[in-house]
């Protein structure tokens, strides 16, 4: 029972706060620990410009890695920073001295670190008394048992306790020496007079020591099974000796692995280990460990299929037939592989090229592959790279190690049988490094043709060829690969599809397997064009067909509900019956009709998941000229956003804005979404705009989408993902979209219906982009006498929605229209 008797002598302080993970601190003890959090560096580095003293106290829970104040014990202790060792990696190893508990009142800091106020619980001395006396030699005695049954402590420690007399100093150093759990430090931290503390530490170690005399009764039994184990062994592998004198039984089946290996047509180095391994083998006494080791080794180099190939069907039409049959689309795909096919036949031998897939999520690059397998006629395997950290899952463990296996690459190889399957590495964008190596260093000798052919892994340490495997790589964006491993493969985009192409998709592919999936007869769920456009419309925004397809699904659930409910053998889904099984539809397209808005505009953004329109809003409000971002806006484009407010102030007179206003009204530009993480330079003349808009009151054309980069001279740069943004304001209903000139070398990769459906305006200058996206052209502020410049005319207002498509309007750039192209 705690004795609190005592008044506590009590000093207020503050100084910084270090969590602890796993880890507690008791006055007059000195040890190091690691530190790599951010605000624990921080904390560290201010306690060594101070007074070096530092307040350590422990989490409540070790998972969390970034705590706030309820995450934290109320009482720790203060230390002294002795030694401060900077490691690899950020990281710090402290040395410290516990000094003094120290009482939690208030965190006053969290940024950049915590800092505590505390109240300092100063030493105070014991009288000596019989009772004091009486508990010191009890704890010492408890000590002695502990050590004696457990043998955990050494000599050295064990005497230099036994020396003690202080009660609260003995308590201290028995429970940072005894003591593993953090309830039980925490219990013995948090008593604070020195004569209760002793006698709770006495507690925990009686009770320690009944459960150190418990396990060493179960080690003894433990041991004693192990010995009668080992005797039931040797004996039983004495039986087997006697049995292969006898000529009843062979000892090993060393001669079979021999006969084995003469069949086995493995290249000369592979088969001088092979012949090593198995004369170690051979001459291994019965019962020795190393046996399943060195005959699994010897197992793995003979199930390798050396000289096993696979045959190619380099039929072309075949080819084309199985490609056509499986993908609808992806042409520039299906070419390189016919292309491939045409290339073994003349040549008759051709080391595999590395195909990388890069498009966005559910566009078919997985399954694509496997086609590519079947048409070749070849074994398919798949390995997926997403987290892949070890660089042991490549290459293999080297056999020192016990449990040492081969890589992956070996492993899939050894399932195919054959040396020339297709072989997938998915998500290669993935892959990332830590201290057991990098991954994708490991990768470069696997994908490259002049290596590969004698890849060596740790485990086998033999060469095997590589250089018959057809490498396909899969990523949704090439950016996060190493340059030079994506030097090493042929990049080969695949974009989303179009509406007419998830139709198409959805009409032959993926109604027909989602029924089959279910368990349905053929054509037992029917859904027309008109159907399948408006799930396609309503229900699904993505770039890929797999949300697509898990839609679907639902309604292929939804219509067997009905027939076993009505009894039918077949369902027609109409739109009626859509909506009834899909709900409201949940997106709506056709923005084109919508009415012109003041300070809203239509950007265009490019995602690893393909494209997606990008709404930009933009109010003025009267203040001092602040300038306000939100929507989780990334650097760069912050940046553009004050381009574009620069822009403005610099041409007010032309666009007939107030010369004054970045002094008289605070801005605020928001893009909606605050969740989702934005970023890119691309968005510059859409803020340009949206700011223009605002500050004029001229609205916008909500049927037309831009994308480009501004400059303070107002020129529209070049941007990426061309190909994507068109496709999502395609998908959006967008009908005009604003591009900088220097990307129409870009349209040719954009789809030629999309292009049709689009009207493309290429602009250089921003005065272009707002003569196309507003309502009605800015007119600039007439000057008055003595130079002051007056309020604008009002100009008749424009009917909203209406459209120039036949031909330009006056000053305004040239409409770029699509040329059909002729077969």
């Amino acid at each position: 029972m705690a004795r609190n008797t005592r008044k506590k002598r009590t000093q207020p302080v503050t100084l910084p706060l270090l969590p602890l993970r796993g880890l507690m601190v008791f006055p007059y003890m000195v040890l190091h620990f690691d530190v790599g959090r951010r605000k624990s560096v921080a904390a560290l580095e201010h306690a060594m410009l101070d007074d070096q003293r530092v307040f350590l106290v422990a989490q409540r829970d070790m998972e969390v890695s970034d705590p706030d104040v309820g995450d934290l014990y109320h009482v720790g202790t203060i230390a002294l920073v002795k030694q401060v060792l900077k490691l690899p990696g950020d990281n710090i190893r402290v040395l410290v001295e516990g000094k003094s508990r120290a009482i939690l009142r208030a965190v006053t800091q969290e940024e950049p670190y915590f800092e505590g106020a505390l109240d300092e619980l100063l030493p105070a001395a014991v009288p000596a008394s019989i009772e004091t006396d009486a508990l010191l030699r009890t704890a010492h005695s408890c000590f002695e048992e502990f050590c004696r049954m457990s043998g955990r402590i050494s000599g050295e420690t064990m005497q230099s306790v036994m020396e003690i007399e202080d009660p609260g100093q003995l308590a201290d150093v028995i429970a940072a020496n005894v003591l593993t759990k953090v309830e039980d430090r925490q219990q013995v931290l948090e008593e604070f007079d020195s004569l209760a503390r002793l006698e709770s530490v006495c507690a925990i170690l009686v009770r320690e020591t009944e459960l150190a005399g418990v396990e060493k009764k179960v080690q003894a039994r433990v041991r004693k099974q192990i010995e009668q184990n080992q005797k039931d062994y040797f004996l039983r592998e004495q039986i087997k000796a006697i049995q292969t004198e006898l000529g009843d039984k062979d000892a090993t089946d060393v001669e079979d692995l021999r006969e084995r290996l003469e069949k086995t047509p493995m290249g000369d180095e592979a088969r001088d280990r092979a012949t090593r391994e198995l004369d170690r083998l051979s001459r291994m006494a019965p019962g020795s460990p190393e046996i399943g080791v060195s005959r699994t080794y010897v197992e793995w180099l003979l199930d390798l299929p050396w000289g096993k190939v696979t045959p190619d069907n380099l039929d072309l039409k075949r080819a084309r037939r199985i490609l056509a049959e499986d993908h609808y689309g992806l042409e520039e795909v299906k070419e390189r592989v016919v292309e491939y096919l045409a290339v073994c036949r003349i040549k008759n031998n051709m080391k595999g090229p590395v195909l990388c897939f890069v498009g966005p999520p559910g566009v078919g690059k997985t399954s694509i592959a496997r086609s590519i397998a079947r048409a070749l006629g070849r074994q398919f395997v798949q390995m997926s790279l997403g987290g892949v950290r070890d660089e042991a899952e490549i290459r293999g463990h080297r056999r020192t190690y016990i449990g040492a296996i081969p890589g992956r690459i070996i492993s899939s190889i050894k399932q195919a049988g054959t040396m020339n399957p297709v072989f997938l590495f998915d998500e290669i964008d993935k892959m990332a490094s830590d201290v057991r190596g990098d991954p994708a260093s490991a990768m470069l000798e696997v994908l490259d043709s002049a290596q590969n052919n004698a890849f060596r892994d740790h485990y086998l340490e033999a060469p095997f060829d590589l250089s018959g495997v057809l490498f396909i790589t899969t990523a949704n964006t090439a950016d996060t690969i190493p340059r030079p491993l994506l030097d090493r493969m042929e990049v080969i985009e695949v974009s989303g599809y179009t509406e007419e192409e998830k139709l198409q998709i959805a009409k032959r592919h993926l109604l027909p397997g989602q029924i089959a999936e279910h368990g349905l007869a053929p054509r037992s769920v029917r859904m027309s064009e008109r159907v399948l456009r408006d799930l396609i419309r309503g229900y699904t925004r993505e770039a890929g067909v797999r949300r697509l397809q898990r839609t679907i699904g639902k309604v292929v659930r939804k219509s067997a509900v009905e027939m076993i409910d009505e009894g039918l053998e077949t369902v027609t889904v109409t739109p009626e019956k859509l909506e009834a099984f899909l709900g409201a539809p949940r997106y709506h397209y056709e923005h084109a009709g919508k009415k012109p808005e003041v300070g809203v505009v239509n950007g265009l953004a490019y995602t690893v998941v393909g494209g997606d329109t990008l709404q930009i809003e933009t109010t003025t409000m009267p203040g001092t000229g602040a300038l306000e971002l939100t929507g989780s806006l990334g650097d760069v484009m912050k940046e553009s956003a004050r381009a574009a407010r620069s822009y403005v102030r610099a041409h007010a007179k032309e666009l007939g804005i107030e010369a004054e206003f970045y002094k008289t009204l605070d801005i605020h530009i928001h893009v909606p979404e605050g969740a989702v993480p934005k970023d890119g330079p691309s968005a510059g003349v859409t803020m340009t705009t949206a700011l223009v808009s605002a500050l004029t009151g001229i609205p916008v054309r909500q049927n037309v989408a831009m994308t480009g980069e501004i400059t303070l001279r107002g020129r529209v740069l070049p941007i990426g993902g061309l190909k994507e943004k068109l496709l999502a304001a395609h998908r959006a209903g967008i009908d005009t979209v604003l591009i900088p000139k220097e990307n129409v070398k870009d349209l040719e990769e954009v789809p030629e219906n999309v292009r049709e459906a689009l009207r493309i305006v290429p602009v250089e200058e921003v005065g272009e982009v707002l003569l196309q996206a507003l309502t009605e052209p800015p007119r600039p502020r007439p000057e008055k006498a003595g130079g002051e410049t007056a309020d604008p005319e009002p100009s008749a207002p424009t009917k909203p929605g209406k459209r120039n498509i036949g031909r330009p309007a006056p000053g305004r750039p040239p409409v770029l229209r699509a040329r059909r192209r002729k077969d």
